[in-house]
């Protein structure tokens, strides 16, 4: 599981012009799932996102987690992230989770981020074409693998 977080000052999403979800400060976490992504690989990016300390102190240092800030997070599901572009001009997703596998681990991904942050958390619609604006804190944006735990 993948997913690229951007500290954010604001962020949206659009479906069909219709804002669907958008916060004021905190983190814009775009999420893509790979075909082999257990419930383990959740947990572990729930926990990390929630306690990453890339919000600044009171001295401008990033000092503090989206617990720490209160923050908000935005959920948005993309699959791209699992582009591979080894070969050719054109991007393969073999890797990407298949919908019927991909939408209910983005859920579960949701449900325990909101768990974890105890608030709800607004997101994009899953497989829906979606505009996204944001503005980016920074900027910080920082990619995060469950397969890479570094």
């Amino acid at each position: 599981m993948r997913a690229l977080i951007q500290r954010v000052s604001e962020a949206s999403v659009r479906i069909a012009g219709e804002v669907v979800g958008s916060i004021d400060a905190g983190l814009l976490v775009l999420l893509g799932v790979e075909h082999s992504d257990e419930p383990q690989d959740i947990e572990w990016l729930v926990n990390k996102i929630a306690a990453l300390r890339i919000f600044n102190d009171e001295a401008g240092k990033m000092n503090y987690s989206l617990l720490d800030t209160g923050g908000q997070a935005l959920v948005v599901s993309q699959f791209t992230l699992h582009a591979s572009c080894k070969k050719g001009a054109r991007p393969s997703y073999i890797r990407a989770a298949r919908p019927e596998q991909a939408e209910p681990m983005y859920e579960a991904f949701v449900t325990a981020l909101s768990q974890k942050l105890n608030k709800s958390i607004p997101t994009g619609r899953f497989g829906a074409d979606m505009q996204l604006s944001l503005v980016n804190d920074g900027p910080v944006t920082i990619m995060l693998d469950s397969r890479a735990t570094e």
